[in-house]
């Protein structure tokens, strides 16, 4: 273990794209964490790791129980025993259930739902052990509804925030703090941005303020958790 490793808490955040798992990272090593990266894509990782010091990248598939274990076995290495988790890799599709390829709500479950557990198991026994941490999953509205079109996605962010919740009455009592913050929104990112070229710039949501969002909770003290945490622009409807 580092020099750095002995003195700053630890921040593991899954799916670090160039959207909010990169300002999740930003802003927890803003806060002073060591941040341990997530993805499976070499290159995105390659130049925050740079931007941010102290922190390393990991390519990991947290949808492969052995690859989960065997990078967390890394950064306690590497780091030391992360502090905190945020889940914020996601498996998607369109499609409703009759288009569907049964493999496509498979794999999504596999990431969205499977993933959290394999890497809650792994890091909640540390936690329990210290009597604290956090573990917070990022979702969206999927979670709580079934529309037509997310056959293959919406049932696996629902198993997603189910297992929060029982996650959350058991470590609760612990000390270790599980939430699940749903965005119900469009993030600005480029893909959405070409998507809806005609929408306003306040009708997306920033990542940046997903991730201060996320920071909050993260932070929150134990006499006053929360668990079902919403953001949305200002002029969204729902």
């Amino acid at each position: 273990m580092n020099q750095k490793a002995s003195t700053k808490p630890v921040a593991l955040i899954t799916g670090v794209g160039p959207g909010t798992g990169s300002a999740l990272a930003r802003r927890f090593h803003k806060a002073g964490y060591a941040v341990a990266m997530l993805a499976r894509d070499a290159d995105r990782l390659k130049a925050l790791e740079t931007e941010l010091s102290g922190s390393k990248a990991y390519i990991c598939d947290v949808a492969d129980s052995a690859q989960v274990h065997a990078t967390i076995d890394k950064i306690r290495s590497d780091l030391g025993k992360p502090d905190v988790l945020i889940h914020n890799a996601v498996g998607g599709g369109w499609g409703t259930f009759l288009d569907i390829k049964p493999e496509l709500l498979n794999r999504n479950f596999q990431i969205n739902t499977m993933g959290l557990l394999y890497l809650a198991q792994a890091l909640a026994p540390d936690m329990i052990a210290k009597g604290k941490g956090t573990i917070i999953a990022t979702g969206n509205t999927s979670a709580q509804r079934g529309r037509a079109l997310f056959a293959g996605f919406a049932p696996t962010k629902a198993a997603q925030r189910i297992l929060c919740e029982s996650m959350a009455r058991d470590l609760g009592p612990k000390g270790v703090h599980v939430a699940y913050v749903l965005i119900d929104a469009v993030i600005d990112v480029p893909w959405t941005r070409e998507a809806f070229p005609d929408r306003p710039d306040d009708y997306f949501i920033q990542p940046a303020h997903i991730a201060d969002e996320v920071f909050h909770v993260s932070e929150q003290p134990r006499s006053a958790w929360s668990f079902n945490v919403e953001i949305r622009p200002f002029g969204e409807v729902w």
